[in-house]
């Protein structure tokens, strides 16, 4: 595959590059660029991870060695209980490579890393020390404010939280950093920050969220807002049918979802998104890009009903590798989330 090829792979369904300039340069002048991602151990993964999921696929597909940070100390400065630490990460480390599984990608070069194994060491927490000290507690705050859930009164864990992952660059020895655009601050505060200790900066690619079923961010501690790994067939189909989607109206959790995740996998596949309809109301409706399907939903020749069932159609194909791992997987959930 060639470096144009590559580069559009890396930036399909990408939002901001820091920088492309860089990102080409690197592909050009490395056989084998590095790219890390790193998922706090907080609350349960549900759909929206496959935003980044498919990205870190694209990486894999451009010929990338991809590591994902199961990011244990992490979890615990955003507020997880120190003791559920361990069971959240065994929790993480078997549902996330079944995500991969699901989309059906080689993860022969995909790594995983658990956090603690070496950002305990004292060679990295000299350097967590050393960066502190370059920086205030507004710089901190600022750069973790769309991350860390602060209160009134923050706790320093929320503070350490940008100095540990602009260092996680250089201590897992990557080229690139991706993120979600919720990401941006503490992505530009590692690129700012790692020249001042000594180290070199990385390329920083930020993708956008998937919002929630009820017209916000999908957040692990709503239920209401998304849909779990773990949820079963009626529940899936109940969650998509209560979903806000207004005829006529773009601005929905749905329609993202479908642009971002279902019509790439589509296009992976060299398959097409079916809204199927009784031949009475014209009956199925053929898509092979998302483009079109917008256009068709603005100008109200798909019924939101309809397109809810087609959804959850394609949503509980995608979580079957789940369900063929439910007990396993249950009860690691409510050993972790009880």
């Amino acid at each position: 595959m060639d470096v144009q090829k590559r580069l559009e792979l890396i930036k399909r369904n990408a939002g901001e590059i820091v920088s492309e300039e860089e990102l080409i340069k690197l592909l050009k002048t490395k056989k084998k660029p590095v790219v890390f991602l790193g998922t706090a151990i907080t609350g349960r993964p549900h759909i929206g991870y496959y935003m980044w999921v498919l990205k870190l696929g694209d990486f894999l597909k451009a010929g990338f060695k991809v590591k994902i940070l199961l990011a244990d100390l992490h979890g615990a400065l955003d507020n997880t209980p120190w003791e559920a630490l361990e069971k959240r990460y065994d929790y993480y480390k078997e549902i996330i490579p079944l995500m991969f599984k699901s989309i059906g990608v080689d993860t022969k070069d995909l790594e995983f890393v658990k956090g603690s194994e070496f950002q305990l060491k004292p060679e990295y927490m000299y350097d967590v020390l050393k960066m502190s000290s370059f920086n205030s507690i507004n710089d901190c705050k600022r750069a973790a404010s769309e991350v860390v859930k602060f209160s009134d009164n923050p706790k320093l864990a929320g503070l350490i939280y940008p100095i540990m992952q602009a260092l996680d660059e250089e201590y897992l020895k990557v080229d690139v950093q991706i993120g979600g655009i919720d990401q941006r601050k503490i992505l530009m505060f590692a690129r700012e920050n790692l020249p001042l200790v000594g180290y070199d900066r990385r390329i920083e690619l930020m993708f956008p969220l998937i919002p929630g079923l009820i017209g916000k961010k999908m957040s692990a501690s709503d239920p209401k807002s998304k849909i779990d790994l773990l949820d079963d067939e009626n529940t899936v189909r109940d969650k998509i049918i209560k979903a806000e989607c207004v005829s006529g109206d773009i601005d929905n959790g749905l329609l993202p979802f479908i642009k971002y995740i279902i019509m790439t996998l589509k296009e992976d596949n060299k398959k097409k998104f079916i809204i199927k309809r009784d031949k009475k109301y014209g009956g199925d409706l053929v898509y092979t890009s998302y483009d079109a399907l917008e256009e068709d939903f603005k100008h109200n020749k798909i019924h939101p009903l309809d397109l809810k069932n087609s959804l959850a159609d394609e949503v509980n194909d995608l979580l079957s590798t789940f369900r063929k791992n439910k007990v396993k997987i249950e009860k690691l959930a409510k050993l972790a989330y009880n």
